[in-house]
């Protein structure tokens, strides 16, 4: 039986997030080319073939997992085509992963509101489903968002997901699975256990 968001655990959460991989990762993902799990198994890939820290690893395995709200309870959501995933992830992750992992997760939208704002040439690399949901996200940040954005202690492992995001995309494009990357995750959430911060 699926546990109810409150309660997952840290000894249950690897495995319930296996699970969402295993049973719905062939999803559609928005319109790309990819389906939802091979989206964020690429991005993960990827960093893991540059030979990123885990928590970036990571961060890019889970950026998109609010897409699977329903695993996770009700949510809060509009009645717009934007439904806030990355709220929706961060929302759960938060009380088990450090917060540079959920802030990967919360902020992956914002990045690329922010690189659209301030790199304008990072605009030819966005899908076309990526531009369509910018537009519902709330376009290019403006120069006070752009400032409070620069704040984040976790900006720059922030921006990294974000580019990985975009790599993750590619229709013929290999990878281990989830569980290749379970051991790293455990990790991220043993060391929230130790430094809750």
């Amino acid at each position: 039986m699926t546990p109810a968001r409150d309660e997952l655990t840290p000894d249950n959460i690897v495995d319930f997030i296996g699970s969402i991989f295993d049973r719905r990762g062939g999803e559609e993902y928005l319109g790309e080319p990819v389906s939802m799990g091979q989206h964020m198994l690429q991005g993960a890939t990827i960093a893991e073939q540059n030979e990123q820290p885990e928590e970036i690893i990571v961060g890019a395995l889970l950026h998109d997992i609010g897409h699977f709200t329903s695993e996770f309870g009700t949510f809060a959501m509009t009645d717009t085509e934007d439904r806030y995933h990355e709220k929706a992830g961060a929302e759960v992750l938060g009380r088990l992963f450090p917060s540079v992992i959920t802030d990967c997760v919360r902020y992956h939208v914002a990045a690329k509101r922010y690189l659209c704002a301030t790199k304008p040439e990072y605009f030819k690399r966005l899908s076309a489903a990526s531009v369509h949901s910018l537009n519902l996200q709330g376009g290019p940040m403006n120069e006070q968002e752009i400032a409070e954005f620069e704040t984040n202690p976790n900006l720059k492992q922030i921006i990294a997901v974000r580019y990985l995001d975009d790599a993750g995309k590619r229709p013929d494009m290999k990878t281990p699975d989830y569980w290749h990357f379970a051991p790293m995750v455990q990790r991220m959430v043993d060391r929230h256990q130790k430094d809750p911060t």
